[in-house]
């Protein structure tokens, strides 16, 4: 596509009315520093306390599903390998136990009303603010279980902060309550400034949040789950209703899919209900070559995953043609395969002189991959994107390949999805790359399925889940929702590819694999201390650190086996 050579309005924006350099407008973070009786006193001063939000959007990154069965890093997962141990205070990890954002989105609701705009002005940044706090408890709730919901706008002398942690289920009520404003109140994408959200947007959000707290639910026992899966359902419909989004395809199966990820300007894209813009010089990333040197790899468990051409799983199909190499183990499969993972003939880098670095054999032994199966995902061959912090390529936030497949799953889940709902996402899914759509008359159970106890239909919606999102962070949440976190323990989620003698003995420099440690029957063990990882419940959720728990007793019991 065509490079961008404009600078996006939102960039314009919040460097115009703070007065600072390009490289620094995404350092901007709202708090209570902002004058009270001269803040909040029109559009401009709404909009530039919201602007900070935005930097906290996910977008999928080098270690994306390195905490799930996905991906093996080089480095075992402290948490998953059970080393992790009960921090005395708030850690650094992943949406560690801090209230800033949510605070931060508490002080503007107390105040935006002061602004001299008309209310629905007010309520769009109203509706942004809400979508942000629905998305920091959201992601609370996925770490700790219960938490305490605030609304008020606190500071350290606040009752409330000594609140006990409110049930899960109540402050999901609450989730839901904020995503449904935002979804009525944020304008349609064609008056939302670029770069801002939008109605669809926060309904992709709704979609996301309302599936995975109704499967939680639902596999956990919690009760009330339809009500929830049926918002899920809904919200996604909304989406697909707009005729705004479609599946990006040139009609190319065989490179469509990879095509995706490296592209310059998602804006027009139809696929990207809302991307993450990147501009040389004023906002930059270093994915691709992070994805260069990452040492990590997709799992053996994950590669099992792939259809057949038939579509039929590999434990079922004819057209099987085994692991013994990488070869055989890419023939006959889903293209989305060899567009996920590096194989034979991918270019892997171009030089300034235009020289092809092409993959022969796969990597291993390298800083590339720990399994032998590389991500390529989202990395580019071109060495202007490999230089380090120079990518200027656009990363998705929401796309709507994600807003069919919770179409799908939610309508399984209320026992609604025939043959039409399959039709309109699933099968879609599959024909971007070439494969056989979704027959329901004629699935078949997995024998090696993960999930034996669910059906067939809900079995293989999910089994396009993990394939069609897989590196982009959301497996870890999906096994967390269905109860499944167990299947971390599966050996297969640590181990790589086969790696015979004879193919062993492809390798020129047998320095580069002499030192790989082989299970049994010759897939490399990336951890050789260990067959498997251990599983133990408590691990579903975080524990709330020592320190917290001391300047708020009310936070007590801690969170089970911890």
């Amino acid at each position: 596509m065509k490079r961008k050579n404009i600078i996006y309005a939102l960039t314009l924006s919040v460097m115009a009315m703070a007065g600072c350099k390009r490289d620094s407008f995404l350092d901007l973070n709202p708090d209570d520093a902002f004058s009270d009786p001269t803040f909040f006193k029109n559009e401009s001063d709404l909009k530039l306390y919201c602007n900070g939000f935005y930097a906290t959007l996910p977008v999928m990154d080098a270690s994306s599903d390195n905490n799930s069965d996905n991906m093996v890093p080089r480095t075992k997962d402290g948490f998953l390998s059970g080393q992790y141990i009960v921090p005395i205070v708030k850690d650094d990890d992943n949406n560690e136990w801090s209230w800033k954002n949510e605070r931060s989105v508490n002080y503007f609701l107390a105040r935006y009303k002061r602004a001299a705009v008309g209310d629905d002005v007010k309520n769009k940044y109203a509706a942004e603010a809400r979508f942000f706090r629905a998305l920091y408890f959201w992601q609370k709730v996925v770490r700790y279980g219960d938490v305490p919901w605030f609304s008020a706008d606190l500071n350290e002398t606040s009752p409330e902060l000594y609140l006990s942690r409110t049930p899960h289920k109540q402050v999901m009520d609450s989730v839901l309550a904020d995503l449904t404003f935002a979804v009525a109140n944020l304008p349609e994408p064609g008056s939302a400034e670029k770069g801002r959200l939008h109605k669809y947007a926060a309904a992709t959000l709704k979609a996301r949040i309302c599936l995975w707290e109704g499967t939680y639910r639902k596999y956990h026992g919690l009760g009330d789950d339809q009500p929830m899966i049926r918002e899920a359902a809904n919200a996604a419909q909304a989406v697909m209703a707009s005729g705004l989004y479609d599946l990006y395809t040139t009609g190319h199966p065989t490179t469509d899919y990879y095509n995706l990820f490296i592209q310059e300007e998602l804006l027009g894209n139809k696929e990207a209900i809302m991307p993450k813009r990147f501009l040389k010089d004023v906002l930059m990333h270093n994915l691709t070559r992070q994805l260069g040197e990452g040492n990590n790899g997709f799992s053996k468990n994950f590669v099992r995953s792939f259809l057949c051409t038939d579509g039929l799983p590999a434990s079922l199909s004819p057209r099987y043609k085994g692991d013994d190499s990488i070869t055989a183990e890419i023939t006959n499969r889903d293209p989305r395969f060899a567009q996920l993972i590096a194989t034979p003939g991918f270019v892997f880098q171009v030089d300034a002189s235009g020289n092809k670095d092409v993959i022969t054999l796969p990597r291993i032994g390298t800083s590339v991959t720990s399994t032998g199966y590389q991500r390529v995902k989202g990395r580019s061959s071109s060495l202007e994107q490999w230089n380090a912090n120079q990518s200027t390529l656009d990363l998705f936030i929401f796309r709507y390949a994600e807003v069919l497949l919770v179409y799908a799953e939610a309508k399984a889940e209320l026992n609604e999805c025939d043959q039409s709902v399959i039709d309109l996402t699933i099968s879609r899914l599959r024909a971007r790359v070439g494969m056989p759509a979704m027959d329901i008359s004629a699935l078949v159970k997995d024998p090696q399925s993960d999930f034996p106890a669910v059906s067939v239909l809900i079995d293989e919606i999910r089994r396009e889940r993990r394939v069609e999102l897989a590196a982009e962070g959301f497996r870890r949440d999906d096994l967390l929702r269905w109860n499944a976190l167990k299947l971390i323990s599966n050996p297969e989620s640590i181990l790589g590819m086969k790696l015979r003698p004879e193919v062993k003995a492809q390798y020129p420099n047998q320095g580069q694999v002499k030192d790989i440690v082989v299970d049994a029957n010759g897939y490399i063990r990336v951890y050789p201390d260990i067959t498997s990882r251990a599983w133990n419940d408590r691990m579903n959720l975080y524990p709330v650190p020592t320190q917290e728990l001391t300047l708020n007793p009310k936070l007590l019991p801690q969170n089970s086996g911890w």
